[in-house]
């Protein structure tokens, strides 16, 4: 039996988008440690994303290489933006010695942050703003409160749509949710056992970054193959697939800087997996 997916997902109980989207992180940069993509190329990816139905795009100032900025690509491609667009945004990891955002910003540092990625976007407002804790670590071991409280003031003042959260376990969720509504997880897709489950039952959007990987475990390589073969599909549009498959409430968010791997991942949410399928993806 096929299993239906479910296209789109209400973002804050009010914002609708396709729950596939597009991760601006690979528009600055093809490897982590190589030279930047030319800005044309990214400027095409994200038109080219926009006219094949994407409204849900993330990414960060920290995101880019050199000048090649992320934010700034967006605004030259999609300025005046589209009314049904939203665009997610992180804040909190600050360059360390070598480069990378391994540090983290203070409380006081947070909206000069949040004010940079409105000019940079160009916008008066920003859809969705995620804070992202724990530096180049995963999940845990630190309080988030004082932090999310003043994100949770720009949203007062207008400033911010929805307020999310990155990289967090479900103590720092907790938190996150005593003081402000919260909009969307962006985890890894093996986030913590339990966590996954909680944001469907709160109607959060569950945002995986790195996502090829499917739902709330891994997928081993040689079972993606393999269902890939059976599908006539590639392995990334099983792998984005069987995340979508995982629960109504996850959004993926592959990115890339080429048009055809672009084209290759949108056709994802076209695939329909079945339950044999979704039984051999995961072992």
């Amino acid at each position: 039996m096929a299993i239906m997916t479910i296209k789109n997902f209400s973002l804050g109980g009010d914002l609708p988008v396709r729950r596939l989207g597009f991760g601006a992180m690979r528009l600055a940069m093809g490897t982590f440690d190589g030279p930047p993509r030319p800005a044309e190329s990214g400027i095409a990816v994200l038109r080219r994303a926009v006219e094949l139905g994407v409204n849900h795009i993330d990414t960060a100032g920290f995101y880019g290489r050199g000048d090649v900025r992320a934010n700034e690509l967006i605004r030259t491609a999609l300025t005046p933006y589209r009314a049904d667009l939203v665009i997610a945004t992180k804040v909190g990891p600050l360059p360390g010695p070598t480069g990378a955002p391994s540090e983290q910003a203070t409380p006081e540092q947070l909206r000069g942050l949040v004010e940079a990625d409105l000019r940079a976007l160009g916008l008066d407002r920003l859809d969705l703003v995620y804070l992202r804790v724990g530096g180049m670590t995963g999940p845990g071991g630190e309080s988030i409160a004082e932090r999310f409280a003043v994100l949770a003031g720009l949203r007062a003042e207008g400033l911010i749509r929805h307020l999310g959260v990155s990289n967090v376990d479900a103590v720092q969720l907790a938190e996150a949710r005593a003081i402000a509504p919260v909009a969307a997880v962006q985890n890894r897709h093996t986030g913590e056992p339990g966590l996954l489950s909680e944001c469907e039952q709160a109607g959060i959007a569950y945002v995986p970054y790195f996502p090829l990987g499917g739902g709330a475990r891994p997928l081993d390589a040689d079972r993606l193959d393999a269902v890939a073969a059976r599908l006539g599909a590639t392995t990334a549009q099983v792998g984005i697939a069987a995340l979508l498959a995982a629960s109504p409430s996850v959004l993926a968010i592959p990115g890339t800087g080429s048009l055809d791997h672009l084209a290759e991942n949108l056709a994802a949410d076209r695939l329909e997996l079945t339950d044999q399928d979704l039984a051999d993806l995961r072992g």
